[in-house]
C-alpha cells in the first residue's frame, strides 16, 4: 500500500465529483435506473467543454451514495461536502455551474464558506 495524498495535492487536485451509477436487483430505486450513466456522461462532457476534465477536478462513478431515488441520480462533490439527489442529465450544467462557476474557474476547497485555492493549510493524517 502507498500513501499518495502528497502526490495528489502536488498535482493541484481540488475537487472530486462522485456520480452514483449503482445497479441492484431489488424492488428499491437505484441510480442506474434513474439516469446514472447519462448523468455521469453529462458531468464529464461539462468538464471537457471547459477544458478541466482530469485537471484539478476528478470524476468517478460510484456505487450507492445512500440517496437512492427513482427520480434521478445521486452526486457528491468533495471536499466541498456537497450532496445532491434526483439529478437528471439536463440539470448537470446548472449544478456544476453553481459549484464551479460558468467557466469552471472556481475549483477550490471550500471550508466554512471560505474558499482556499491552494493546499498550504491542509495537513496530512
Amino acid at each position: 500500500m502507498r500513501q499518495r495524498t502528497k502526490d495528489v495535492h502536488e498535482n493541484g487536485f481540488s475537487d472530486h465529483v462522485l456520480v452514483c451509477t449503482n445497479d441492484r436487483d431489488s424492488g428499491y430505486a437505484c441510480c442506474a435506473e434513474a439516469h446514472g450513466q447519462e448523468v455521469y456522461e453529462a458531468v464529464k462532457s461539462w468538464l471537457r467543454e471547459r477544458g478541466i476534465f482530469w485537471s484539478r477536478v476528478h470524476v468517478a462513478e460510484t456505487s450507492c451514495l445512500g440517496l437512492c431515488s427513482a427520480e434521478g441520480t445521486a452526486i457528491a462533490i468533495h471536499p466541498r461536502n456537497q450532496w445532491y439527489s434526483d439529478v437528471v442529465p439536463e440539470e448537470v450544467p446548472e449544478l456544476l455551474e453553481g459549484e464551479f462557476g460558468a467557466d469552471g474557474a472556481q475549483l477550490s476547497i471550500k471550508r466554512d464558506d471560505v474558499s482556499v485555492s491552494d493546499h498550504e493549510n491542509m495537513t496530512e493524517p
